[in-house]
């Protein structure tokens, strides 16, 4: 047997190959403005494109900021700069400092750590260093004044390794100087060093060491910083436990670099190449114990005090059992956790702190270890015996052998890493499902449609996917606010969910938009697509039913667009499917269901191909595109002004008319383009007729449609195009529908106002139509009123179409405004309209268009 003080030699050996991890926690502060010391260690701190802090650290205090009404001001330095300004008082906080106790009398830390993080050296691949021996003449890069440099320094004194160091300003120098062989290797932190070993094909080594606390900083003699570490505190506590907190969205969004490496693959195999170099280590331990134990004896009898600190002071559970699995050694973690002192505890077994699972557990693994002496890596999960609360232990277990080679105890090192587990299951969902409904997001129902897609092919089953798509929901959120828009989206997919087989998947993407996957229908076409439509209409009439909402039932329809797995060759040709699908059953009227078919296929060409000959055109400009004109007229028959009426000549396909390529146009965006396109044109026009003595006070009415009429620049191109042609603004007229007057009422009114102050006259082209109400038209800036040509085609014959004429005439002669009928064709008609009092007319009774010659 060996003595305690050989015993805990041994354990110290061991915990100098240990690596202890956690994960970044956010935290919380208080005042006006407050200078941070930022130096650039991404992931960790950084500074963004726009000067302010970034990374973890940077990203958390803006956060805290936020609620504490702070005005971060950053300050960029190196490592010892930023040292030394702190220490100078001209920064206030310095983030991403490492807790010693060293430091701990020059600085004022906060309790509770913003992010756990450990130390690793990186290589390039020829260098092969496996163990602590191998830094043996080697060249290592370290940060100047460092606590790993000083670590180090202490560890390779103690090992009689002769090491050259290459003090570097930051860790880009130190990785810049390995892959410039001015070193063989570089100590980073992991966080860092992974994502810059991967940009620069360097390899992590399997030395890992000093895991460490990081915290935010201050000045120990500046009492409002550590009030502002005090509120660090209380946000930290706070966000830790809501899971919708700032801390949990820094952390998911950060996934891909702090936290995504700390899943357990990347766990299990740094442990791994962990027990490798403690293979080594030991393989080596006669030679180096041999030369050693002679001149270092008499020093660890005499620290053997300190021993006991250093390893009572590790994040981590310690301990030995000889081969009757009793304990022979445990540091103050382990005896903490089972509420005892060392000397009770020595001799004692797992049955006595243990339930049964958890006992039968650990001794397969001692005796693993024991027994056949292996090196034993898991995750055991643990139950105390008088707790209902599991712990995750990730465990590290190694034979300890005498010098004949028999085993004659074990050594455990097990890191709690419960709280790193339940963040990770967490991010992970947070990555894969919808916070709102808890429904698989866009992200997991694309992996599963990739995978339901492929078990179609296999095994002949059909499959389907219906988009379901709430109808009118804005009005919801528009009446009585979000809050109440998401319990409608929580209690549909409540509804949705209802009688979901296994196999299915219901997920919501977005918006009030909800995808229903379902797999393993039946392998008949026909009767897979009579069991989705049947299924179609059941969720339809689930949906129509009334939901209680805040004590008011609210009453609402959906749309729900079907495409079979057979309609589509991969994930998102079917996506497209039912997207169109769905868009046929909103255009059928709502509350509908309709399934995917070829011809809604064949429109979609036809409509990709209409807006690649729309763009070409543009490019074309009057090779393709022309202004025709057509006169108005006022009751004497006497030309008053004229209506530009955009034409479109294909080279191909001949004239197109404008119902076909106008909506192609309002859909993509080209009617900004193509509206521009008209008025410099309509201007071109105008500047034009200044030359012609009986066109000069003529006016130019141009359509000009709401998307073109909302755009950011619409009024300061109009105008442009104006001064650039030298035309007067009252010789142009902008009509405009009445579905310009459905969205933001207030802004349009202004901005209405704003060309009338211009000299520019607004019409209101199909009144009568549309939308506008009596309000409306007296809050409007306008001077006329067009009557739509629906109602002038049936004024002889339908006596409804004549009362509402005579109601519009009416109604702008009260309003004081100009009324003009379009669509007149016959002199009946006309004659009609004058009976009426209408006394401006446009038609082709007066003139078709035609180009705008002279």
């Amino acid at each position: 047997m060996r003595s305690p003080s050989q015993l805990k030699n041994l354990v110290l050996f061991c915990w100098l190959s240990l690596m202890t991890i956690s994960v970044a926690v956010p935290i919380q502060a208080h005042d006006n403005r407050v200078a941070i010391g930022v130096y650039n260690n991404p992931p960790k701190i950084q500074l963004t494109s726009d000067n302010q802090p970034g990374g973890i650290f940077g990203e958390l205090l803006q956060a805290i900021a936020e609620q504490e009404g702070w005005n971060l001001a950053p300050v960029p330095c190196q490592w010892l700069h930023c040292l030394e300004l702190l220490d100078a008082g001209d920064i206030d906080l310095m983030p991403d400092m490492v807790w010693s106790e060293r430091r701990s009398e020059h600085y004022a830390f906060h309790q509770t750590p913003a992010l756990r993080s450990w130390s690793q050296l990186y290589q390039r691949p020829e260098q092969n260093i496996r163990s602590l021996l191998d830094l043996d003449g080697k060249r290592i890069a370290v940060l100047d004044g460092s606590i790993q440099q000083n670590y180090l320094e202490d560890l390779a004194t103690s090992f009689n390794l002769t090491v050259k160091w290459v003090l570097v300003s930051s860790y880009v120098e130190g990785f810049a100087a390995v892959s410039a062989d001015q070193a063989d290797a570089v100590v980073a932190n992991q966080l860092f060093g992974d994502q810059e070993a991967m940009q620069r094909n360097l390899d992590a080594t399997p030395l890992v060491f000093q895991p460490a606390r990081l915290f935010y900083v201050s000045d120990i003699n500046n009492t409002i910083n550590q009030q502002r570490l005090a509120r660090i505190d209380h946000y930290l506590e706070r966000w830790k436990e809501d899971k919708d907190s700032p801390y949990h969205q820094i952390m998911l969004r950060w996934a891909g670099t702090a936290e995504a490496q700390a899943v357990t693959p990347a766990w299990l195999m740094t442990a791994l190449a962990i027990l490798s170099m403690m293979l080594a280590a030991f393989l080596f331990a006669n030679l180096l114990l041999r030369r050693t134990v002679t001149q270092r004896t008499r020093k660890l009898q005499a620290s053997e005090n300190r021993l006991n600190t250093i390893l009572d002071s590790v994040e981590a559970f310690i301990f030995i059992k000889d081969r009757d699995l009793r304990y022979s050694y445990a540091n103050k973690k382990v005896c903490d956790l089972f509420g005892l002192e060392r000397a009770d505890l020595i001799g004692r077994l797992d049955e006595e702190f243990f339930d049964a699972a958890t006992c039968s557990k650990l001794k397969a693994n001692d005796l693993r270890v024991i027994e056949q002496g292996e090196r034993v890596v898991d995750e055991e999960i643990n139950r105390l015996a008088d707790s209902r609360l599991l712990h995750t232990f990730l465990s590290v277990k190694i034979p300890l052998h005498n010098p004949d080679g028999s085993i004659y105890a074990l050594c455990g090192i097990s890191t709690d890493i419960t709280e790193h587990r339940q963040i990770q299951e967490q991010l992970h969902h947070l990555a894969f499902h919808d916070p709102l409904t808890e429904l698989p997001n866009r992200r997991l129902l694309l992996d599963r449609m990739v995978r339901a897609l492929a078990n179609q092919s296999r095994t002949g089953f059909a499959g389907a996917l219906l988009m379901i798509d709430l109808d009118n929901f804005k009005d919801l959120n528009d009446t009585r606010g979000h809050e109440a828009g998401d319990v409608l989206l929580q209690q549909v997919a409540s509804r949705l969910g209802e009688h979901l087989r296994a196999t299915d998947t219901l997920a919501r993407i977005g918006g009030d938009e909800f995808v229903l996957m379902l797999e393993d229908l039946s392998s008949d076409h026909a009767d897979a697509f009579q069991q989705v439509g049947n299924l179609a209409g059941s969720l339809l009439e689930r949906l129509s039913k009334p939901f209680r909402i805040h004590g008011m039932d609210h009453t609402c329809s959906a749309s729900i667009g079907i495409a079979m797995f057979a309609d589509a060759a991969n994930h998102e040709d079917l996506l497209k499917a039912a997207d169109m699908a769905l868009f046929a059953a909103k255009s059928a009227g709502r509350n509908t269901a309709r399934f995917f078919n070829a011809q809604m296929q064949e429109a979609v060409n036809q409509r990709s191909e209409m807006e690649a000959a729309l763009r070409e055109a543009l490019e074309a400009g009057r090779q393709q595109l022309q202004l025709h004109v057509q006169p108005q007229v006022d009751s004497s028959g006497k030309v008053i002004g004229k209506e530009a009426l955009l034409r479109w000549q294909h080279p191909v396909k001949g004239a197109i008319s404008p119902a076909d390529f106008i909506p192609v146009a309002e859909s993509t965006g080209l009617i900004i383009p193509l509206g521009q396109w008209v008025i410099n044109e309509a201007c071109r026009i105008l500047a034009s007729w200044q030359a012609v003595p009986d066109h000069r006070e003529l006016t130019l009415a141009v359509n000009i449609s709401p998307r073109q009429f909302r755009h950011a620049g619409f009024v300061e191109h109009l105008l442009g195009c104006l001064e650039a042609w030298q035309v007067e603004p009252g010789r142009m007229e902008l009509e405009v529908t009445e579905s310009l007057l459905i969205d933001d009422l207030d802004n349009t009114i202004e901005r209405m106002r704003l060309l009338c102050s211009k000299g520019m006259r607004l019409s209101l082209d199909d009144f009568g139509t549309g939308y506008a109400s009596l309000g409306y038209l007296k809050r409007l800036p306008l001077f006329q009123l067009k009557i739509d040509q629906s109602f002038v085609c049936d004024l002889l014959t339908d006596p409804n179409d004549a009362a509402i004429v005579q109601a519009i005439i009416a109604l702008g002669n009260s309003l004081d405004l100009q009324v003009i009928a379009e669509g007149v064709e016959t002199e009946a008609q006309h004659q009609r309209l004058l009976e009426l009092g209408c006394r401006n007319f446009q038609g082709y009774l007066f003139g078709r268009p035609a180009a705008a010659v002279h």
